[in-house]
């Protein structure tokens, strides 16, 4: 899994009724884009993760980085 600064990580929920979470990748901590990553959700919380196979990274332009 590679990842860069701006980048979404998408997360499907695991259980029936679990919905997906999405949060934006403010941080790559790993070498060469790979994690862990520092992540901000929608509400805003902050986290640092190494996603797991359940979890999907959505590239971003790089002009639309860093926004």
């Amino acid at each position: 899994m590679e990842a860069h600064a701006g980048d979404r990580l998408l997360t499907h929920g695991r259980t029936v009724g679990q919905h997906d979470r999405v949060a934006e990748i403010i941080e790559v901590l790993g070498d060469g884009g790979s994690p862990p990553y520092r992540l901000r959700f929608e509400d805003g919380h902050e986290s640092i993760r190494s996603p797991g196979p359940d979890s999907v990274v959505q590239h971003t332009a790089p002009e639309d980085r860093n926004r």
